[in-house]
């Protein structure tokens, strides 16, 4: 290929992955998609503002300002709210009061209702949740003052509900979804939430049976910046997570949207969740789906969403979102099966295919895939043993995450070209058929395994029709090579930054597999190129160049902080005191407590205090005793019936606390109920570990603990009861961490803890 369309295609294949990316999302925020619905970036932002002043989780003093604001502003454009208020332990046996705040718009007709979702607490104990939910809660309550100012009657009531305890365990969902009235009303969720604070928002839906119509439902809805993919509600359903909107799917076999965006992940959960580091145009593309989707389901009839079929749905440049059958699958496999086959035996019979050749093709897809995948697999240790303070970032996605990605798909890309120069005398026709192999392959693989990923073929069918191509032609027009693997370059590269950032960067071998497996789908174009051994040292370059970067930046400052963590603990039965940290590599602020003498040893290691990523204490040290009030444990009640044993337990806090865990010793716990609140049958049924229930506590309640449990069973429990106040207690002088340090978020942190056990 000569050294003019060699440049220009490259530089276009390069315009084409930007704009892979360009098209997700509104590129400002007076974009028209929200404009001409009278979205006002302005008052959304200032609700945003408002409701991430201060962490407001439930049982913290400005939990209850926030819940006030957004009463007010309800009020303020004509909506009667109300509040629900109870107890659940929800699915993980997680206790705690939850309030739930309620408004609904009247509609004209009489059937199912349209649920506007989002939840207004904040993760304990230091995030300010600007994202996570202020931005669904903003968008909710900018997205209905506009509706209402158009002063259009909608056919279907609309009921807006922030759910409180989401943070704790979807407790306030769970207590609307199986306690409120209006509950058996609804059709249909729309729930808006954050897992960081910057980026496109995704949208997946969650339903219980086929997916198909609500595919054509929202793609009739037509939002202007659609990102939805079935693969990410496939992988969505293998992880550990939940939204409320799985309560409602679970509970009432409501359908529902879900939308978040992942990007910056690295301030999620944490005290840098704030209204400045919130991305508007993240927050505009929030509101570009409201809008529409409010629009169009509030008239239409959300009794005819259930199906029995799903689609495969992706989003792509210029088409917006595109669909078709599950159905399809097989039959458009076994078509570009055939379609291979046929280009196969026509190129053996023009001879522009040889065996020997079409044979030499596998060892540079087998060197460059081996390497690749083996690099993206051993990366993120790599990483760690040369930065151990990454450790310390428990998101496993680093303030330079985004540089890391970009560096190791230059590597990939790099080692891909390097591998395919010394097999440049092999004629592009013959390197292709390894490549399609592979990638017929993969998609028999996600056909079986996961059907959600079916769109992968279409890019296939592009490398097919290049395969008939460069067979038949020995110069192809190279645009022509371009136009046929734009579905690759349109489809995959987000995909390539989404899967490490939303999964930590342990998750890097996504990304150097989707790049070796995307570079197979531009063979038909690069194997033309005569300069693929230049090509392959300027990707190893730009790695270099890259990673340096990174390493530039993988100090710790005040605009990237350091997640720190510190807790005293109280061991009453044997009447010491420890510090303790999460952390990896120690703090200056955190090494003043934990110290030289620090030890890896903790009881907390024994029964680790509940965490999101099973975190467990790293280092420990002796700390000074304080006088500090024990929790009074009563037995209220002993009885056995039967070959039961029925024991009732009253636990009093005797200071001011947030939180407390009980641990058991290794018996069956048949039935359970805190303060009269049962727990979880399957959570008692499938428990992995001594956890048996986390009070939440407000207003200092007590825990009244009923338990059911075999006759002869000789119980034991441990309690750790927690208070968030270690900086702020009497009792110790705890200086403020610096501007670059913040509390580790998914962990008890900052916190005076009391352990206490007790045999019955």
């Amino acid at each position: 290929m000569k050294k003019y369309p060699l440049l220009a295609t490259l530089f276009l294949v390069i315009l084409a992955i930007y704009w892979s990316f360009w098209s997700l999302m509104p590129q400002k925020t007076d974009d028209t998609a929200l404009t001409a619905y009278g979205f006002s970036m302005e008052n959304a932002l200032a609700h945003v503002q408002q409701i991430s002043q201060k962490p407001h989780a439930v049982g913290f003093a400005a939990h209850k300002d926030v819940r006030e604001y957004i009463i007010s502003q309800l009020e303020g454009i004509g909506l009667e709210t109300s509040l629900q208020e109870g107890y659940t332990t929800g699915d993980w046996s997680n206790y705690s009061k939850a309030i739930n705040i309620i408004a609904r718009i009247k509609g004209s007709g009489t059937g199912k209702v349209l649920l506007l979702l989002s939840h207004y607490d904040s993760n304990p104990h230091s995030s300010l949740g600007a994202s996570d939910a202020g931005s669904g809660v903003a968008t909710i309550l900018e997205g209905v003052r506009a509706y209402l100012s158009q002063n259009k009657t909608p056919k279907n009531d609309i009921i807006i509900l922030f759910t409180d305890a989401e943070e704790l365990g979807l407790n306030g969902a769970d207590l609307f979804a199986n306690k409120h009235p209006w509950a058996k009303d609804i059709g249909l969720v729309l729930n808006f939430e954050a897992r960081g604070s910057g980026g496109p928002s995704l949208m997946w839906m969650e339903t219980n049976r086929g997916n198909a119509q609500l595919v054509k439902e929202f793609i009739a809805a037509n939002p202007a910046y659609p990102m939805a993919y079935s693969l990410v509600y496939s992988v969505y359903k293998m992880l550990p997570n939940d939204t409320d909107a799985t309560v409602f799917r679970e509970d009432l076999d409501v359908e529902s949207f879900n939308f978040a965006f992942v990007d910056d992940h690295y301030d999620y959960h944490t005290a840098n969740d704030t209204y400045e580091r919130l991305n508007p145009t993240t927050l505009a593309h929030q509101g570009s789906y409201l809008m529409p989707l409010m629009t169009y389901f509030s008239d239409s009839d959300l009794t005819q969403l259930k199906s029995l079929n799903d689609s495969v749905y992706f989003n792509i440049p210029v088409f917006k979102m595109v669909s078709y059958p599950f159905d399809w699958i097989w039959p458009m496999f076994i078509m570009a099966l055939i379609l291979f086959v046929t280009i196969l035996i026509w190129g053996f019979k023009i001879k522009t295919l040889n065996g020997k050749d079409l044979f030499k093709g596998f060892l540079p897809l087998l060197l460059s895939l081996g390497s690749n995948i083996l690099i993206g697999l051993y990366c993120w240790k790599v990483l760690t043993w040369m930065y151990p303070q990454y450790k310390d970032m428990l998101h496993g996605f680093t303030y330079n995450g985004y540089v890391y990605i970009l560096s190791f798909v230059f590597l990939a890309i790099g080692i891909c070209f390097w591998v395919y120069h010394y097999f440049r005398k092999i004629a592009t026709a013959n390197l292709l058929v390894a490549p399609i192999i592979l990638w017929l392959i993969v998609c028999w693989a996600v056909g079986v395994y996961l059907p959600g990923a079916a769109f992968f073929i279409i890019p296939l069918f592009g490398l097919l029709v290049s395969f008939m191509v460069v067979v038949n032609q020995k110069e192809p027009n190279p645009l022509l090579l371009l136009f046929l693997v734009l579905p690759a370059l349109f489809l995959y590269p987000p995909f390539i930054k989404l899967f490490p950032v939303a999964l930590g960067l342990k998750m890097l071998v996504t990304s150097t597999l989707l790049t070796t497996l995307v570079f197979y789908l531009l063979v038909p174009l690069f194997g033309f190129y005569t300069r693929k051994k230049q090509l392959g040292i300027i990707g190893i370059l730009l790695f270099i160049g890259t990673f340096i970067t990174a390493h530039f930046q993988a100090d710790f400052t005040a605009d990237t902080p350091k997640p720190t963590s510190l807790v005293y603990m109280l061991d009453a039965d044997e009447n010491t005191a420890q510090w303790a940290t999460y952390e990896h590599v120690l703090s200056d602020w955190t090494a003043q407590f934990v110290g030289e003498k620090k030890k890896a040893v903790s009881v907390l290691d024994e029964k680790t205090i509940s965490s999101k990523y099973s975190s467990r204490v790293t280092y420990t040290s002796e700390a000074p005793l304080k006088q500090l009030p024990i929790p009074v444990v009563e037995k209220m009640r002993d009885t056995i019936i039967g070959q039961e044993r029925r024991l009732e337990i009253a636990i009093r806090p005797q200071r001011s606390v947030n939180r407390l865990e009980i641990f058991t010793n290794t018996i069956a716990i048949h039935k359970g109920s805190i303060n009269g609140v049962p727990i979880s049958e399957y959570y008692l049924k499938n428990r992995k570990s001594a956890r048996l229930a986390t009070h939440y506590i407000s207003n200092n309640e007590l825990t009244m603990l009923q338990l059911w449990m075999p006759k002869d069973a000789e119980l034991e429990l441990t309690f750790y009861e927690a208070s968030n106040d270690l900086l702020e207690h009497s009792s110790f002088a705890i200086p403020q961490r610096t501007s670059d340090l913040i509390p580790m978020p998914f962990v008890l942190n900052d916190a005076v803890i009391i352990k206490k056990t007790i045999a019955f």
